[in-house]
């Protein structure tokens, strides 16, 4: 069993009363491991047949699935050594975490803002329910998390994200009212995540929980400003402190009386039950809140490792008052506002030039002719519509299209993890257990048809996984060094 510290379990001990011992007896069981598939590249069932080793899918995220990481025998199953984790098939993510996207009730075409996104999973899910429709702008506020965030939008194949570096107040200053929904993950003391993560173990504290709550609370605030009337506010954490699960959301309430509570128990009816969701606690708020507000605190939605499947986890959903007409930014909405815009950059021109010219070689079909093409130095990226960049300090503006290098366009490795077999001219097809799956990734040159010229789409098992370049029956390596692994 785990160590768990003598505070904690006197706090859980307090507040359970007779759930305690069922509560305490799940951290005997293993860690449960699960993987979400990412539907904007794979369909879940097809990747149920490429691991035969995944059991039954998240109850409320069927696109999950769990699995067994080491079985009685021995046998060992790694889904993030597999050539199709490197291709953005899937995403590996603890189960309870899925929660919050599949509660968010993100629609395709909104404005999306992941506040606190590293490392991504939360992301990359939001943007899988957004069907590449819309902009989902994920923010992190460490620069060292922040570009792990970005190589897992790229690797996910994301084509509408853009990455932003910064703190909570300085993002609200800069887009205020500017999203139809925010999510925020809020940093926390970790509880729920005990089993998983040491460090949570090691930081416990109560001074660390009220820590939590004050800058919960600054992040909120912050959240509040950057969201626009009759949007709604997503905020969840992976810790059983009431302190910073219901007294955070009744503290924010308070402040922010326009703000409403979404009943997500009512909203999943007899899912709710199947799912072994637990509602909120308003008896464990010890605030000097109005009962209208301590009351309402039930509308959200609590997870316990002794009732399901997963880590522990809170939920809540909000909407804000004053509301006004949500308009999807639907592909043809983004085409129409961004067709003045566009070209107005400097060099832009000839970059997209050398683009469209790279496009009508090697792809099939017209350059798109949405979205907003943005140059950073000799590199090109599009984002799905204009974004005031001023004041932002931004990672990834888009989907990097590639970069300009001796009049010729090199395509990036973003535009090809994007990219379906049936949008490449030329593909290159290899099983993702096969040695050339392994030496692709490795950085060899892979044995190819003679008639293949050019740049090559790389597949696994129908997925693209990169780039190589085609010419006298040898396909040559361009999966980016700083990716490639050994065997």
């Amino acid at each position: 069993m785990i160590a768990l510290p003598e505070g904690f379990q006197k706090r859980m001990s307090d507040l359970l009363g007779e759930e305690a011992p069922a509560f305490f007896a799940s951290y005997d069981r293993e860690r449960s491991h699960a993987l979400r598939v990412n539907t904007l590249k794979a369909d879940p069932e097809r990747i149920r047949q490429l691991l035969p080793y995944l059991e039954e899918p998240v109850p409320w995220a069927p696109e999950g699935c769990y699995y067994e990481e080491t079985l009685a025998d021995g046998t060992e199953h790694r889904p993030g050594k597999s050539p199709l984790h490197e291709a953005g098939c899937y995403y590996i993510q603890e189960a309870s975490a899925m929660a919050v996207a599949a509660l968010s009730g993100v629609q395709p075409g909104e404005r999306v803002l992941d506040l606190c996104a590293a490392p991504g999973g939360k992301s990359t899910q939001l943007a899988a329910r957004m069907r590449g429709e819309g902009l989902l702008v994920s923010n992190e506020i460490s620069p060292q998390r922040a570009k792990i965030l970005s190589q897992n939008i790229e690797r996910c194949g994301i084509a509408n994200a853009v990455v932003t570096n910064m703190d909570t107040a300085s993002l609200a200053e800069a887009l205020p009212a500017y999203f139809d929904r925010v999510v925020v993950d809020a940093p926390c003391s970790g509880e729920g995540m005990f089993k998983k993560e040491q460090a949570a173990l090691d930081m416990w504290s109560e001074d660390n929980i009220r820590l939590c709550h004050e800058r919960q609370l600054e992040i909120l605030g912050n959240a509040a400003k950057l969201l626009r009337p009759g949007g709604t506010l997503v905020y969840s954490t992976c810790t059983f402190a009431p302190e910073e699960d219901e007294e955070t959301l009744a503290a924010f309430l308070s402040a922010h009386p326009e703000f409403l509570l979404v009943d997500l128990p009512g909203l999943l009816g007899e899912d709710f039950a199947r799912f072994g969701f637990s509602v909120g606690r308003p008896d464990w708020c010890r605030l000097p809140v109005e009962e209208g507000v301590r009351d309402s605190l039930s509308r959200a939605v609590r997870l316990f490792p002794q009732n399901l499947r997963g880590e522990g986890h809170f939920v809540a959903r909000l909407t804000r008052g004053e509301e006004t007409p949500f308009r999807p930014l639907s592909p043809e909405r983004a085409k129409r506002e961004n067709t003045k815009r566009r070209g107005r950059e400097t060099g832009q021109e000839s970059l997209v030039a050398v683009f469209a010219s790279f496009a009508s070689e090697n792809l099939k079909g017209s350059v798109p002719d949405s979205g907003v093409y943005v140059p950073f130095g000799t590199e090109l990226y599009r984002m799905p519509t204009k974004l005031p960049l001023q004041g932002l300090r931004v990672l990834r503006p888009g989907l990097d299209l590639g970069s300009l290098a001796h009049d010729r366009f090199v395509p990036g490795h973003a535009l090809a993890l994007t990219l379906k077999p049936e949008e490449a001219k030329r593909t290159l097809n290899l099983a993702s257990d096969s040695r050339e799956a392994a030496a692709y990734l490795h950085g060899e040159a892979i044995p190819c048809d003679p008639a293949l010229r050019g740049y090559v789409l790389v597949c696994f098992d129908g997925y693209s996984a990169g780039w190589g370049k085609a010419a006298g029956g040898v396909c040559k390596n361009h999966y980016p060094k700083g990716l490639r692994r050994p065997y």
